[in-house]
């Protein structure tokens, strides 16, 4: 019997959805995670040939640049809604350090090893660490902080979600780099290097960041302080979308990164009426448009995988992406958190947990479509490579070590969002972060169990729910 290839989609879209509403409570106690069951669920339905879609990032380049590039959308407006934590210098140290130094030096580490490692060009090898720096807003979700108003949860769970909100529009600029060298054969000529300085770095991270405040002021204004009409008093979370949208479109239209625009606007709009019950409803429908996008994308990566992805993958590149996961971002993540009044086992849990996913498939097909780079399938597979073991790896010990960090947090006498008090977002320390000889540690010893410490500092470091 044949079926209508029509009736299969709507029936596959159907099976998704309930997939969508039911597979994250079911998954909660497992060491498994949503995104592994979409990948293998793609893989299973694409071998078998019965559709006639092949999906390929290659063959269908735009198309699959427009759809990671919705998804990473949605979640950052997700994200930004979801942070308790005022924005400030201290508040948000772990934030800034991860931008400013674990990115950059993640970058560095990669582009070397592409350079001197795998024999690619400077573009190629910049294209590729730029496009692996950044932590995914959407895969990470599992390790974020909770839904609005929850309270905080943890140095190590906003640590994460701030630098996936914030990565992705600092993250732009080194692709940005990356497509200008490939244009010049891979020499770095002055007059390139000043318009990327000013055009790519300063105009348009400035532009993402004033276009989405005024945004966010707008709509907030509209959303809760309006005399009449006010946007809130819809209960609506489709706001949520039109705001993700808007920002995006005016943050473009001004050449400034749409990414960081919107995560800033979801910033602004929620410390507007921080404690409003609807935030909570957008937040909610942000969420779910999320996880029924990035099902999708994660079946058509597995149906991707069946035909032929990583075909071009050598054993230098798998070892680069190894090396990736367990050496370069661990390493880059404890350089950059290296000083910070927060306990050594929030500090590596941050540096294991650089989750990669959607975003790098947004930026790889975006620095294909705009410029000339050789290798595209090479490139494609090394990306998906580690993509897939990140889904792997961090999805099967997420969930263990998020509970060891929660437990250890509880047992301290850190965790509780009703029990929180510094105003500078701080965690408090333990007299061992005071001990310098062992910062040199590996940083995922510290799991090996979770013990309170012997001694906490006066200080509780922790935030007071806004």
């Amino acid at each position: 019997m044949h079926l209508d290839p029509y009736i299969l989609f709507l029936f596959g879209v159907g099976v998704i959805v309930l997939l969508v509403a039911w597979l994250p409570l079911a998954l909660r106690d497992l060491p498994l995670s949503l995104a592994i069951l979409c990948v293998a669920a793609g893989v299973v339905i694409f071998q078998t040939g019965g559709l006639a879609f092949r999906p390929n990032p290659l063959r269908y380049s735009t198309l699959t640049e427009k759809l990671t590039e919705l998804v990473v959308l949605v979640s950052l407006m997700g994200a930004g809604l979801k942070i308790d934590r005022r924005i400030g210098w201290k508040a948000w140290s772990s934030s800034w350090r991860l931008i400013s130094i674990t990115m950059p030096l993640t970058i560095a580490g990669v582009t070397l090893m592409g350079v001197y490692g795998l024999g690619l060009g400077l573009a190629s090898a910049l294209l590729l660490g730029a496009v692996l720096a950044p932590t995914d807003p959407v895969l990470a979700s599992d390790v974020q902080v909770g839904p609005p108003r929850s309270g905080e949860d943890g140095e190590a769970r906003f640590a994460l979600t701030s630098e996936a909100g914030l990565n992705d529009g600092f993250a732009f600029p080194f692709v940005h780099l990356a497509v200008a060298l490939a244009a010049t054969g891979g020499v770095l000529k002055p007059d390139l290097l000043s318009h990327w300085l000013a055009m790519d770095v300063l105009w348009r991270i400035a532009a993402g960041i004033a276009v989405g405040w005024a945004v966010g002021k707008g709509l907030g204004w509209i959303t809760f302080k309006a005399p009449r009409a006010r946007l809130s008093g819809t209960g609506d979370g489709l706001v949520a979308l039109g705001a993700t949208l808007f920002a995006y479109a005016v943050a473009e239209a001004a050449h400034g990164y749409g990414f960081l625009a919107v995560f800033v606007s979801a910033l602004t709009l929620r410390a507007t009426e921080r404690d409003h019950q609807f935030h909570d409803a957008m937040h909610d429908f942000a969420e779910q448009v999320e996880r029924l996008l990035m099902m999708l994308v994660l079946v058509l990566l597995g149906g991707a995988v069946a035909n032929g992805l990583l075909a071009p993958l050598t054993w230098k590149d798998a070892a680069l992406g190894l090396a990736l996961l367990f050496v370069v971002r661990p390493l880059a993540g404890w350089i950059g958190l290296m000083g910070t009044p927060h306990s050594r086992r929030e500090r590596a849990l941050v540096s294991f947990l650089g989750i990669r996913g959607i975003g790098s498939f947004y930026y790889l097909a975006w620095g294909l479509n705009h410029g000339q780079f050789d290798g595209w399938a090479r490139l494609w597979a090394i990306t998906g490579f580690i993509v897939l073991c990140s889904i792997l790896i961090h999805g099967v010990t997420a969930t263990p070590l998020m509970k060891t960090i929660d437990t250890w947090r509880r047992g301290s006498g850190r965790a509780g969002p009703k029990d929180q008090t510094a105003d500078d977002g701080r965690g408090d320390r333990a007299d061992e972060d005071a001990q310098p000889s062992k910062e040199a540690a590996a940083p995922l010893a510290d799991f090996a169990a979770p013990q309170v410490p012997d001694v906490l500092s006066d200080d509780d470091g922790r935030v007071r729910p806004m």
